[in-house]
């Protein structure tokens, strides 16, 4: 199995400008050196943006239109047998790959990297911002409207006790509600810091997976400090530094026998400083590559004996 990059160029979930430009960013710093295929998106420019603060439901048909391309997409290249990295964009654009990447199993289990849960619902949610929904849709929880054109196995989601948010910082009132009666699990940034990386991403596997089914992986760049990396639409402060970040990394990739798909979202070239955000998201994906390529070669040439 190799790998396939696909570009995921919107920020419609949002109301910042930028992270559209995200893939298009990596995928031409990587072309040289990849091998494999690349399938690019980006938003339409004739679509004009909704950054109406109080709309609960802000570019929700676009964002739809969207998605269902990229799910599409996911869906035909998982027939191939391709190994699917997603490259955001916001948020909003794993709900698309992880409900794609969910058919293989009806048991799928997700670890979300990000300083956000991103588990309001329309009813929740503060600023209207549809990535701020994306884990909840996954996972079921309400927002079957972001998830409509998700019509395969029975339109099984992501198993909500599967799921594992890790380095999350910023959880409002009503969003910790959701996430208490969804059943998913939350290690904090603290949690990172006190328990140790190994120990919580070792916890996080046991959760999302049984080793009867696979799981897919949303990396969010504002997991960082935005001392370290600025390049990201909706920062946070007290977040972790570029070396705990890579430590999660090979936390993951260490695992990759039970990892189905990989997400890189929200990087904003627009924000970013000294392209220091843009060169830890290349590396990030330049090491999830050489590793899925390396495991899935090796796994091969087993099945030949």
């Amino acid at each position: 199995m190799k790998t396939v990059l696909i570009g995921a160029g919107s920020d419609l979930g949002e109301h910042i400008d930028g992270s559209k430009f995200g893939p298009s960013q990596l995928l031409n710093d990587i072309k040289s050196s990849y091998k494999g295929e690349i399938i690019s998106f980006i938003q339409d420019d004739k679509i004009i943006k909704n950054r109406n603060l109080s709309d609960r439901r802000k570019n929700e048909y676009e964002i739809n239109q969207f998605n269902t391309k990229i799910y599409h997409t996911i869906l035909e290249q998982i027939k191939k047998g391709f190994f699917p990295i997603t490259i955001g964009g916001d948020s909003s654009v794993s709900i698309a790959s992880s409900l794609a990447s969910s058919t293989r199993f009806e048991d799928m289990g997700m670890i979300y990297i990000s300083a956000h849960a991103d588990f309001h619902t329309f009813k929740s949610t503060i600023s209207g911002n549809i990535n701020g929904l994306s884990c909840a849709a996954i996972t079921g929880y309400e927002c079957a409207e972001l998830r409509s054109f998700h019509t395969h196995n029975n339109g099984i989601v992501i198993n909500p006790k599967k799921t594992v948010i890790v380095g999350a910082r910023n959880i409002e009132r009503l969003e910790k509600d959701n996430l208490r009666y969804s059943g998913a699990t939350c290690f904090t940034t603290e949690d990172l810091l006190q328990k140790g990386i190994e120990s919580v991403m070792e916890e996080a596997f046991k959760i999302a997976t049984d080793k009867t089914n696979g799981v897919h992986i949303v990396y969010n760049m504002d997991i960082f400090d935005p001392d370290f990396t600025s390049g990201v639409s909706i920062p946070e402060v007290d977040g972790i530094t570029i070396d705990n970040g890579m430590k999660i990394l090979n936390e993951l990739l260490n695992r990759i026998h039970v990892i189905e798909s990989f997400d890189i979202v929200e990087l904003n070239p627009l924000r970013d400083i000294d392209r220091k955000t843009e060169q830890v998201a290349l590396n990030i994906l330049a090491n999830t590559i050489q590793k899925v390529e390396k495991y899935k070669n090796m796994e091969a040439e087993e099945k030949k004996y």
